[in-house]
């Protein structure tokens, strides 16, 4: 019997890089929601218009019930269970690939996109569009609005590219753990 819990170890539960990724998953999800909660609810960023946070950065409250860049705004109640539906089943296949990569760039990012996909279907879920409050500027340039679920997801992919790069430049062995990466 002693021998029990040596044989379900972090490892065989969630892979060699899963702790990496299903931790960073809960960070971001944690963090997302929190920001909006606290922006919503405590901070009354609602009634507040734009607020100027750096010479660059403002806050302003924008609901987005399309997907990225504000494509496919204002459709169906079908259309947002769908996102939800999309957005779900996308983690969830994340998460499986999660649980077999081996490299820590690729298992970081794939968590950090499990995190912002649920937390922006969350979103979906309680508000019914997307809480978007980041606006960065400069001169007349304005960039899309966007939240920590949304720049999560951005880094997310940066990762996968940046550990498919240096795999793709690397011989790889039959076992190697890629423990740089």
């Amino acid at each position: 019997m002693a021998d029990v819990p040596s044989r379900l170890t972090t490892a065989r539960l969630v892979g060699p890089r899963g702790a990496l990724g299903f931790t960073l998953a809960v960070l971001t999800l944690a963090l997302d929601q929190g920001t909006k909660t606290w922006l919503l609810d405590g901070f009354g960023l609602a009634g507040r218009g734009v607020v100027h946070v750096l010479p660059m950065v403002d806050l302003v409250l924008v609901w987005n019930s399309g997907i990225s860049y504000g494509l496919f705004q204002d459709g169906p109640v079908n259309g947002r269970l769908l996102l939800i539906f999309v957005a779900v089943a996308a983690a969830v296949l994340l998460g499986a690939w999660l649980r077999r990569e081996r490299s820590a760039a690729a298992a970081a990012g794939l968590g950090l996109i499990i995190g912002g996909a649920i937390g922006n279907a969350l979103d979906r879920a309680v508000y019914g569009a997307v809480v978007d409050f980041v606006l960065l500027h400069w001169g007349g340039w304005n960039w899309y609005v966007f939240n920590i679920a949304d720049a999560a997801i951005v880094v997310g992919v940066a990762l996968l590219l940046y550990g498919a790069v240096i795999r793709g430049n690397q011989p790889s062995a039959e076992g190697d753990t890629e423990s740089g990466t």
